[in-house]
């Protein structure tokens, strides 16, 4: 990457909007020195833009700063990186001609190296508690196994995702869409600047640029690029984290989404999401498994191993044909359990050893223990 190169789509991150395939195609063709120097220096226009469009591109000239907005990135701590550069994802090459510019980057560690392993946490603005909850747990728990925990720094589950993985030591990266010194929102502004201090800060704006409704949705595209997967935690049918489920899922990269109550609008755009092709995951472990490397497997999950599920079966049998209350003789019992007389009385003794049952004259019943346990059973059933 030559310094004016560098120079080229510092300016070109003023006058083209992200995400502008027209833009990116331009640069795939022609080259961003070329490219900036006919819009900056009022050469020829460049195939494929209407004179209106050129003309609104051209409007934007006067904005362009690269010394300037250099020089503001370094105050604020940020470095601007190119495709090309040692620290760019090569993840953000599957864009396309959708490619970002550039990306300012605030913090100290390697974007590059942190995209590898790194997820994506994102949801509901106006989440509930539950939904805050879930991505919180997430964001630790992927961070405790060595995960990169992304998201928009917005309210609701990006916040919730980013302070789970910021509380457990961990490392996150906050991709905006507007300029690196200018958190937002304001609100998170504290958040944004302890994630710049801990992680990284990332944006295609340069500094001082402002977010916009189709900003907010263009930034969607970095997160599910430069990640593995993307997991959804609480939206609607109308949601940005819709944009990024569909964005990753269209690169190719895992889908996931935690389910919520049905009755629930900001679960019901999760809920379709798990209709098509995304995986229902509750927990980092099972993220994990999705998208890290063979080996990295949730444990088996299952209820509680109860004393008589360790009994043989005939005793399970002998046991399930006793009454709730009353007692039994040997030979109700083995009608109950289809079985011969001689084989149930061995059982009984053998239960009643175990103190399941009790014997009462020639009958045999339930000890008070053993009862509570096998209505348990019937209710389970």
């Amino acid at each position: 990457m030559t310094d004016d190169e560098r120079h080229a789509r510092v300016a070109l991150a003023r006058i083209i909007e992200p995400g502008d395939e027209l833009g990116g195609r331009w640069l795939r063709e022609f080259g961003a020195v070329e490219v900036a120097r006919r819009l900056v220096g009022g050469g020829e226009p460049l195939p494929g833009a209407s004179a209106k469009r050129w003309e609104g591109l051209r409007g934007r000239v006067g904005r362009v700063r690269p010394e300037r907005d250099l020089a503001e990135a370094r105050a604020a701590g940020a470095r601007f990186v190119c495709p090309g550069d040692p620290e760019w994802p090569a993840q953000l090459d599957d864009l396309g001609d959708s490619r970002p510019t550039g990306l300012w980057v605030r913090g100290r560690p390697s974007l590059r190296i942190w995209a590898l392993r790194s997820v994506a946490v994102v949801g509901a603005r106006a989440c509930t508690e539950y939904g805050a909850h879930v991505a919180a747990m997430l964001g630790s728990g992927l961070a405790e196994r060595g995960w990169v925990v992304v998201s928009g720094g917005a309210y609701g589950v990006d916040g919730a995702a980013h302070r789970g993985a910021l509380g457990a030591g961990g490392a996150t990266v906050a991709v905006l869409a507007c300029g690196v010194d200018r958190p937002y929102p304001r609100g998170h502004t504290q958040l944004i600047t302890r994630i710049a201090e801990q992680g990284l800060v990332v944006g295609e704006l340069p500094p001082g640029d402002h977010p916009t409704p189709s900003r907010f949705i263009l930034r969607n595209r970095v997160i599910a690029a430069l990640t593995r997967g993307t997991v959804v935690v609480e939206a609607a049918y109308r949601s940005g984290a819709l944009v990024t489920a569909r964005a990753a899922q269209r690169l190719g990269r895992f889908t996931m989404g935690v389910p919520g109550p049905v009755t629930s609008g900001l679960s019901a755009g999760v809920h379709e999401l798990l209709r098509g092709e995304a995986v229902l995951v509750s927990d980092a472990e099972e993220v994990a498994e999705l998208v890290g490397d063979m080996g990295e497997l949730a444990p088996d999950r299952r209820g509680p191993v109860l004393p008589r599920d360790l009994l043989e079966p005939g005793a399970r049998r002998v046991l399930a044909a006793l009454p709730g209350r009353a007692a039994a003789s040997a030979d109700e019992i083995a009608r109950e359990a289809g079985t011969a007389k001689d084989d149930v009385v061995g059982r009984l003794y053998e239960l009643r050893s175990l103190g399941y049952v009790e014997r009462h004259g020639d009958g045999w019943k339930l000890t008070r223990q053993a009862m509570i346990s096998v209505r348990g059973d019937r209710k389970e059933c």
